[in-house]
């Protein structure tokens, strides 16, 4: 190797740490600013999914429910679900008309080991206490009336007044959903899948839905959960909240799969449509609250989350109405004390079985002759009705 070489080879040697440096320091300038694009991101994305979140100052008074203490790590939490018919969302609060098209009472337990929801009929007669007015101005008394009259009285506020009277539970938090939301929400995880068991021509409704199997967006999901008419029982009120249990639990299921877990963009669309379709108290109108019950929600696993209808029968002198059967006493007994369903959630709907189908039927007893038993049989015939009358497929 001649001298010039042998200088030039000196040289790149000595040059290499430098080249070195110099690539790891316009890695880590790069890192950095990646990361600093990825958290101002994250935070423009937090703060607009909780600017999204609408909330509603409500006014209780102190003549509630107390809770009965129980023990866990956690207390129980009960929650007070409202659909709302306002389609665009707005006037939750104001002095617009509007129905509650749908209300669930939802209980997690102390232990966060079991959750269950109990849909309440819109068309129950009940006893409504006095409630004032959505914008606070009157007072209307109470009396015996439809149980989604309180919504349009008063709002969220004369509802939990109502529920609170009816099932002595205090509730700790309500969120409002509204149906403009509730269509972005399905189209933002592409879809959920529903069975239709006959073709349903509601000409009331002006709903319309094909015969099968297969995957319902936006409109069409919402034309689903809330078909009255042409479809399941006499008093379609009873059947639309299974289909509307059914479909939130096929949801649930589908929101927490891997496949929208894992999409950030998928996931992001879901919440963006989620929190702007909510109306809540100002203590749960934070993500915070939000995402700490849907990991409660996680935690508990979706075969320990169950929804029923509080019992019921038909009003005497409406059959097209219903009133809350003796058994609903047992219900909120139960949930009160922070007590499993037990033999009350028999044929309730859940997320972690497929499409949230009723729970199974205990397995078959057999005769000596080896064939099932006649109460087996009974039993597999009633669960077909029911599925036929709530407007399902067995």
């Amino acid at each position: 190797m001649s001298e010039d070489e042998s200088r030039d080879e000196q040289a790149r040697r000595e040059d290499t740490p430098s080249r070195r440096r110099q690539i790891v320091r316009r890695v880590v300038i790069g890192l950095s600013i990646l990361v600093l694009v990825l958290s101002s991101a994250l935070v423009v994305a937090y703060k607009k999914l909780e600017g999204n979140i609408n909330v509603m100052q409500i006014n209780l008074g102190k003549d509630r429910p107390t809770k009965v203490k129980v023990e866990g790590p956690k207390e129980p939490l009960n929650i007070l679900l409202l659909g709302s018919d306002n389609r665009d969302g707005t006037n939750i609060g104001g002095d617009t008309p509007g129905l509650s098209d749908t209300t669930i009472l939802l209980h997690l337990s102390a232990d966060r080991k079991r959750a269950y929801g109990v849909s309440l009929p819109r068309d129950a007669m009940v006893e409504r206490p006095e409630c004032a007015t959505k914008n606070g101005k009157n007072k209307v008394p109470g009396g015996l009336t439809q149980f989604n009259a309180a919504y349009a009285i008063g709002g969220p506020a004369c509802t939990i007044k109502t529920v609170e009277h009816l099932t002595d539970i205090r509730i700790d938090h309500f969120v409002v959903i509204n149906f403009a939301g509730f269509k972005d929400m399905v189209n933002a995880i592409n879809g959920v899948t529903v069975c239709v068991p006959k073709e349903v021509n509601d000409d009331v409704g002006h709903i319309h839905l094909p015969k099968g199997t297969y995957k319902v967006n936006g409109n069409q999901a919402l034309d689903y959960v809330r078909v009255r008419h042409d479809i399941g029982a006499p008093n379609g009120d009873i059947g639309r909240m299974k289909r509307q249990q059914s479909f939130i639990a096929a949801m649930v299921q589908k929101v927490v799969s891997k496949g929208t877990l894992a999409n950030p963009v998928r996931l992001y669309k879901f919440l963006d449509a989620a929190t702007a379709s909510l109306t809540t108290d100002s203590q749960f109108a934070n993500l915070k609250e939000l995402a700490s019950l849907g990991s409660s929600l996680k935690d508990i696993g979706l075969d320990n989350v169950q929804f029923i209808t509080v019992p019921n029968r038909p009003y005497p002198p409406d059959l097209n109405r219903l009133e809350w059967a003796p058994e609903a006493k047992d219900v909120w007994r139960k949930m009160r004390f922070d007590r499993p369903l037990g033999r009350l959630g028999a044929d309730a709907v859940t997320p972690g079985r497929p499409g949230g189908t009723p729970s199974p039927s205990p397995s078959p007893d057999t005769s000596p002759s080896g064939s099932p038993s006649q109460d087996t049989a009974t039993a597999e015939q009633k669960r077909k009705q029911a599925a036929e009358e709530a407007g399902l497929c067995a």
